[in-house]
């Protein structure tokens, strides 16, 4: 009996300290230049991950801002810069890295409307196929999976190096347009009142932008999985997912508009397409009119 009351004992003080023990940090990429929004529902969906698994985590931003390869580079190479980081996925990104293969914007990332010029409104007003859109020149950034998506469909899309250039370059008419996703495109008019929102079409191509880690720490890709999932469980993830995409969805109207569904080549057959709990849809909008 004395040896099992010390083994309890024993137990009782492992669990105290591991309680006590301060959580692991980890960094999470800021944003590359200071008024991109596009970080911040990544960040309080990956923070409310976490809490549900039970505060082992604590995640800040990385101390300087950085662009989506360089952050991608670091936490390939493990240095410790980068632990965690959000965006979208391809066959590539998930065979170099480990994927929760849950999406972060249930998809959202996938429906494109078009920034256009102020002044050319309605260039897109006649569109009705992917034909038609073969006849405007747009970009993307040259390190996005989107450049490939589109290109595999005919459309013509020069690369940008810097987020920001694709904004100069639509301004200076160098391009007709930009697809942005449903979820980014209104901050972004927002900032450029030079440019508008194009409300005739939406491209829409299976894609989802997951949380990546470097392979070797497998044990946070677990936690945020169970952390995920538990918020799947309790409604959470889809309060956070309304709460900062709810108005802008139903602003941008998805469902009066003409959708040209593309193909996306570099989706890993792995994506859980079955699980229709985790995809925006349209019949999404009838629940928050």
């Amino acid at each position: 009996m004395p040896t099992l009351r010390r083994l309890l004992c024993a137990c009782l003080i492992l669990l105290a300290a591991a309680a006590a023990a301060e959580p692991i940090l980890i960094h999470y990429p800021r944003a590359e230049s200071i008024d991109d929004e596009r970080g911040e529902y990544g960040l309080a969906l990956l923070q409310l991950a976490l809490a549900k698994t039970g505060g082992q985590y604590r995640v800040e931003l990385s101390p300087t801002r950085m662009q989506q390869n360089r952050a991608l580079v670091e936490l390939q190479s493990g240095s410790g810069r980068i632990d965690i980081i959000g965006t979208m996925t391809s066959a590539e990104r998930e065979a170099a890295l480990l994927p929760v293969r849950i999406p972060m914007t249930r998809g959202l990332i996938g429906w494109r409307i078009g920034l256009v010029r102020a002044d050319h409104k309605d260039l897109l007003r006649d569109v009705r196929t992917v034909e038609d859109l073969k006849r405007f020149s747009t970009a993307q950034g040259h390190d996005w999976p989107d450049l490939e998506i589109l290109r595999h469909s005919g459309l013509k899309v020069h690369p940008v190096a810097v987020y920001s250039g694709l904004f100069g370059m639509l301004n200076a008419g160098r391009i007709d347009w930009a697809p942005r996703s449903a979820n980014e495109i209104w901050a972004e008019a927002a900032r450029h009142p030079e440019l508008a929102i194009d409300s005739h079409i939406v491209l829409r191509y299976p894609t989802a932008d997951y949380f990546f880690v470097n392979r070797n720490n497998p044990a946070l890709a677990e936690a945020v999985r169970m952390g995920l999932e538990a918020a799947l469980a309790d409604g959470s993830f889809e309060q956070l997912f309304y709460l900062h995409y709810g108005r802008l969805l139903r602003n941008a109207r998805l469902d009066q508009r003409l959708v040209i569904q593309l193909p996306n080549p570099l989706l890993s057959p792995q994506t859980p397409l079955a699980r229709k709990e985790l995809w925006f849809s349209l019949d999404d909008l009838k629940r928050y009119p």
